[in-house]
């Protein structure tokens, strides 16, 4: 998996793991000066590899390998190079580079196909910095809200801000939307963040669907006073009326099917052990593989809260800050990935994702599909995120199998 100078995919993934904000933990937001310098670095290797790069105008890095003749629509590849913070190295990451060793194997083959092969970092797929994720897909698919750029992150700095400073127009975003004629489909390979591939002692599975996903800001404004002269049935406690925001959305959530449900953030304030808190402010992350499920739940959620500010006499402020539907994978791409298990003497394992992915916005635009590979213990979106490097061998070669038999509709 070598190509004249390109770095082994486990060199790749290491070089990128040390571009990052804090140099203790690995973290990477979008739009920062850590996504330009990651773009330059895949921008070089797409080129080692045969493809000529560029940065669109949302930010995302792409590579493209002509076919037979120039102009062919794509298969696109790739996955996104944002993090978390205090991320694992290989959540998107592996999807990237592993496309373009795929790609540097046909170059090295002196191997051109009856269509074009696209490798794709998309920008911001995890959205930390603004809380809206998808925002590299989402404008290569066409379904990009300009509403967006409004976005204010924890600075007080506008998407808008932020784009023009790293040198992006925000009047050429509609230019990274793509038409459906120069797409025959997206591939994304992906650790599974979750332990069932390893459960079965599989090395890699096939997706069929990606879970949609709803996220909240949740504020709650009481009233701060004294600790010590206030009495508790006076009181307009921020906290204590989020603490049973929070314990309710738990219960409602185990109480629906296949949903699962995240306050993964949490701010008060004045923030004194004096004080009592007169204001609270939270995030939600709903999910679950059912649009109908999702959605009544949300309204339970919402009227729960409602319910509970109401009788503490506190106001409730709710900001849906992202929503997307779960998609089901492409018929055509799950039974050519089959194809692709077998020939690459893989056995084949079918599950869905119950986290979002890049994948579930490219459906818009073309089909989809995606490949699943076992992490330890299930692991991610931590530093102690791993994965064995037969594994990656596995999905590198169920990859390559995949590109070189691709057969668009």
């Amino acid at each position: 998996m070598m190509n004249n100078n390109l770095p082994s995919i486990t060199e790749m993934i290491e070089a990128l793991a040390l571009i990052s904000e804090d140099k203790n933990l690995l973290t990477r937001r979008y739009l920062t000066s850590q996504h330009k310098k990651v773009n330059e670095l895949v921008a070089e290797w797409m080129s080692v590899a045969g493809m000529k790069a560029w940065q669109d105008p949302i930010g995302n890095i792409v590579g493209r390998y002509e076919g037979h003749e120039n102009g062919l629509p794509a298969l696109m590849l790739g996955s996104h190079l944002d993090t978390v913070v205090n991320a694992g190295k290989y959540d998107g990451m592996l999807g990237v580079v592993t496309a373009i060793h795929c790609v540097a194997s046909l170059e090295r083959q002196g191997k051109r196909l009856p269509f074009a092969v696209e490798v794709i970092g998309f920008a911001d797929e995890e959205g930390t910095r603004f809380k809206s994720t998808y925002l590299g897909s989402k404008a290569v698919a066409g379904t990009f809200d300009l509403d967006t750029l409004d976005r204010l992150d924890s600075d007080e700095i506008s998407m808008k801000e932020a784009l023009d400073k790293f040198g992006l127009n925000t009047e050429n975003i509609p230019n990274a939307a793509r038409k459906k004629s120069e797409i025959s489909a997206y591939l994304e390979l992906h650790i599974e963040q979750g332990p069932v591939l390893e459960e079965n002692n599989l090395a890699a599975g096939i997706v069929t669907e990606i879970a949609g996903a709803t996220r909240l800001t949740i504020e709650i404004i009481g009233k701060a006073g004294h600790a010590g002269t206030v009495p508790l049935h006076l009181r307009q406690d921020a906290l204590v009326t989020a603490s049973e925001c929070i314990v309710k959305l738990e219960k409602i959530a185990k109480a629906s099917a296949n949903t699962v449900v995240t306050v993964g953030e949490i701010s008060i304030k004045p923030g004194a052990s004096n004080v009592i808190p007169g204001h609270a402010k939270f995030t939600v992350d709903l999910r679950s593989s059912e649009n109908s499920i999702r959605k009544k739940v949300e309204n339970e959620l919402q009227q729960a809260l409602q319910e509970i500010c109401t009788n503490r006499k506190a106001k409730l402020i709710t900001t849906k800050t992202h929503s997307a539907e779960s998609t089901k994978c492409s018929n055509n791409v799950i039974k050519q990935l089959e194809n692709a298990f077998v020939k690459s003497g893989y056995p084949t394992y079918f599950l869905p994702s119950g986290a979002g992915h890049d994948t579930a916005a490219m459906s818009d635009l073309t089909e989809t599909g995606m490949i699943f590979l076992r992490c330890r213990d299930g692991i991610s979106h931590n530093p102690a995120e791993s994965v064995k490097m037969e594994d990656v061998e596995a999905g590198f070669q169920i990859m390559l199998k995949f590109i070189e038999n691709f057969q668009p509709l």
